[in-house]
């Protein structure tokens, strides 16, 4: 068994190797990268139905602009082109990239600023905090893109499909985020978005190297480049996931306090959590549903138990909603 992977392994190689099969990868990723009127129409089109989905919350317009996918063409070709040292591919790719990038935060820029949504809800703010998670997607989902491409079994639209996830949404975050002069908000979409792009090159990069389109020593230093500038980015993406996991914990705890703690809190509801963590120390705010009003001593309490719990302080902030049960009149005998 271990011969006939290694055979098949080969033969994957071996195909990258051929004069012919290497000429028409590099023609078609040119024609792919290639700054053109269709690519315009497709960049316009998927930036007005995500922007569109985002601003009215709705993950399943998002996925729609997600299919479309223009972005994911000339980053493959790039890669290729910064592999294989060649100066018209790579350039071409570029430029697509960052008018295309350009392009799109204004669009999105103008819809938000037409649109005046006073606050934006989940599907824009959860583009504003990009994880090593998110590193990950991207890496896996440029891997299985460029596979797609030299593979031809694999369709071309199931790994555009793969990886339109990674690229539209938070460019239209950024454009939406300076709509309102939100510059954290731009901040982090822009994180992610350079995240998904670094994740996605270098996964194509490796793909392309392991089907045997370059030698390694050709590879090499913009292999080293690349990964450089992913590792950069690693360490805020490290800061976010461990808040992420710290949040997760956080929120556990509070459930579980909450939930079984009735005697000292009474019947409450968590209803949403949101910590800010650049305080010192950090403030937590709870929604939360109750039928009697929450006291400053309980509290205190749930805050002593919360450091108890994480080791570490938190200043909790209640917001309650009031719950009252209201019946029918009996009829008067």
């Amino acid at each position: 068994m271990g011969s006939n992977i290694r055979g098949r392994f080969k033969n994957f190689r071996r195909r990258g190797s051929q004069p012919e099969q290497l000429q028409q990868l590099q023609t078609e990723l040119l024609a792919e990268s290639t700054l053109d009127s269709a690519y315009i129409i497709l960049i316009i089109s998927s930036c007005a139905i995500a922007t569109f989905g985002l601003l009215s919350n709705s993950a399943a317009v998002i996925i729609g602009a997600m299919i479309i996918a223009p972005l994911m063409l000339p980053i493959r070709g790039l890669a290729f082109g910064a592999l294989q040292a060649d100066i018209t591919l790579f350039r071409k790719g570029i430029i697509a990239v960052v008018l295309g990038t350009l392009l799109a935060v204004a669009i999105a820029c103008s819809l938000g600023w037409l649109v005046g949504l006073p606050r934006y809800d989940s599907e824009i703010l959860a583009r504003s905090r990009p994880t090593l998670l998110d590193l990950g997607i991207a890496v896996a989902a440029g891997g299985i893109s460029a596979y797609g491409k030299i593979e031809p079994k694999i369709s071309g639209t199931v790994a555009g499909t793969a990886i339109a996830v990674a690229l539209m949404p938070p460019i239209c975050v950024i454009g939406l985020g300076l709509a309102q002069g939100n510059w954290s908000l731009s901040l982090g979409a822009t994180l992610l978005y350079l995240t998904n792009l670094l994740g996605i090159a270098l996964s194509c990069m490796v793909t392309f190297l392991v089907a045997g389109y370059t030698s390694m020593a050709r590879a090499r230093r913009p292999l080293i480049w690349t990964m450089a500038l992913t590792a950069i980015l690693v360490i805020p993406l490290g800061v976010s996931f461990a808040r992420l996991v710290r949040q997760v914990e956080l929120e556990t705890s509070l459930r579980r306090a909450l939930l079984n703690r009735t005697v000292t809190f009474g019947r409450l509801q968590l209803l949403n959590s949101n910590t800010n963590w650049l305080t010192n120390p950090p403030e937590v705010r709870l929604s939360v549903r109750a039928r009697e009003p929450v006291t400053p001593r309980q509290v205190e309490l749930l805050e002593e138990f919360i450091e108890r719990e994480m080791g570490q302080r938190f200043t909790l902030i209640f917001e309650v909603g009031q719950v009252e049960e209201i019946r029918r009149s009996e009829p008067t005998p």
